[in-house]
């Protein structure tokens, strides 16, 4: 692939990742996570978000929305080549060099786009600079063993492991991503990433089985992500339904309750990541 849709890049992010990090978020996820906070990052294709406020007060203004200055509408993604792409990281070389940080790719769904994504991080590798991935796990396996041999570090989602129940909440199932994570495990640079969502990751059997699998792999690490719904707005931008908005976000006892059991299990837990 010579070209990928990119629809972020996030400069000076202290998280994902050693030091201070340039975020790249590619575009694309098969997934269909109900908490997902960038739900414009699912589809392949651009999209534009309209900020229904705004455009009731500005859009007589708005002649193109290429050239809108209020932020009414917003395009979700722009393409870039590899040259291109790189020439716009190294611009925070500096940071990277001064904090031992370096750039992330995350999504969407890396995988999506797999092939470039690959060559990206052989680039990034041959200018030194230190690399990670986020992934659900969910895709080409080929494609991520090429991944891996240029990333230093692997965030990757365990969200639900029960193949059906995957398939009806996530539509996807589990067992391409456990595939995939333990191939991430044999390079033993991995980090498990929880989303901890009340009433879908929660459940005791599914806590069990994810400390099962990260023992199986010799895995240590687990940051808990608790649920947030800071990205709900988009789906309305989106004209799309968000799912979850009569969902509390959990309080910090229950998180620390999650927290104590991965801590019981023998793994090393951050809370955030």
């Amino acid at each position: 692939m010579n070209k990928a849709l990119i629809f972020n890049i996030q400069r000076y992010s202290l998280n994902d990742g050693s030091g201070i990090r340039t975020m790249v978020f590619f575009k694309g996820c098969r997934l269909r996570c109900p908490w997902c906070s960038n739900p414009e990052s699912q589809s392949g294709k651009i999209e534009v978000m309209i900020n229904k406020e705004k455009q009731k007060k500005y859009e007589k203004y708005i002649e193109n929305i290429d050239e809108d200055p209020t932020g009414t509408y917003e395009k979700t993604g722009k393409w870039y080549n590899l040259g291109e792409l790189l020439k716009e990281v190294l611009k925070d070389e500096i940071f990277f060099n001064t904090s031992k940080g370096g750039v992330t790719l995350s999504g969407g769904e890396v995988l999506e786009q797999g092939d470039f994504a690959a060559e990206f991080l052989k680039e990034l590798k041959e200018h030194g600079i230190n690399t990670a991935v986020e992934t659900c796990g969910y895709g080409d396996n080929k494609k991520f063993r090429e991944i891996l041999k240029y990333t230093d570090t692997v965030l990757f989602d365990l969200k639900i492991m029960d193949n059906e129940k995957s398939k009806k909440i996530l539509k996807g199932g589990s067992d391409i991503i456990t595939e995939n994570f333990r191939a991430a495990a044999e390079t033993g640079k991995v980090i498990v990433r929880f989303p901890y969502i009340p009433g879908y990751t929660d459940e005791t059997e599914n806590l069990e089985k994810i400390s099962e699998l990260m023992k199986e792999c010799n895995v240590k690490n687990i940051d808990i992500l608790p649920y947030h719904n800071y990205g709900s707005k988009k789906y309305e931008y989106l004209n799309r339904k968000y799912l979850l908005e009569d969902l509390e976000i959990p309080t910090e006892e229950d998180t620390g309750n999650i927290k104590k059991f991965f801590e019981k299990e023998g793994f090393c837990v951050n809370i955030g990541g």
